[in-house]
């Protein structure tokens, strides 16, 4: 399947990655300098639903290992379903390595009754309006979502600090810009944003030896 849905571009293959690096490669000249220490761009599509927007949850504000060891327990713990998460209590969940505020938004997620096949058909814009109306949910949470789940080409995610810290090295900043600095940036990248990052959170894995995202 090629890369351009009915609405906008999705990323489905590792050729749809080609395609957006060898344009932003063109467009910005330190792209192509950052993909020469790069091996690979990870595609990093997921499934969707709500195990994947919980996983994002969990993910939030902690590092990647952190992330990645809460969420087995989760997994282990069988609590990856809207049923499941409802049936169990807050203090159950906190047991299980979330915090609090996180357990709260688990619950909140939850009960939701979020549609998730009809988010597939709707623009990114409307994807993340949709999600961020969710406690517990915000722009990060939803705009990775869209990249990673949804494969939406052009979305991106400039609260991520991982991304801050690559815009810095690539583009040979003074200092990591803030959020709207480089959203700004960003918008120069459209229609390829979310190859961007990818590009980007790639040369963060290399420049630092772990990895930004998870």
């Amino acid at each position: 399947m090629g890369c351009i849905a009915l609405m906008e571009r999705v990323i489905r293959t590792d050729a749809c990655i080609d395609e957006g690096a060898t344009w932003l490669c063109a467009l910005e000249p330190r792209f192509s300098s950052a993909m020469e220490v790069i091996p690979v761009i990870p595609l990093r599509r997921k499934s969707d639903g709500f195990a994947e927007l919980l996983s994002a949850i969990v993910s939030q504000q902690v590092s990647v290992a952190s992330a990645a060891a809460i969420w087995e327990r989760l997994k282990d713990a069988q609590m990856t379903s809207p049923e499941n998460v409802l049936m169990t209590s807050e203090e159950e969940l906190r047991g299980l390595g979330l915090s609090r505020q996180k357990a709260r938004y688990a619950k909140a997620l939850a009960d939701a009754q979020i549609d998730y096949v009809d988010l597939r058909s709707k623009p990114a814009s409307d994807v993340i309006k949709s999600l961020v109306a969710v406690p517990g949910i915000g722009a990060w949470t939803a705009e990775i979502y869209a990249m990673f789940s949804l494969g939406r080409a052009d979305v991106f995610a400039p609260g991520d600090l991982a991304l801050q810290e690559a815009a810095k090295l690539i583009f040979d900043l003074p200092d990591r810009p803030k959020e709207k600095a480089l959203r700004a940036m960003a918008e120069a990248w459209s229609p390829w944003r979310s190859v961007a990052a990818r590009i980007m959170w790639a040369y963060y894995k290399h420049h630092k030896q772990r990895e930004g995202i998870r």
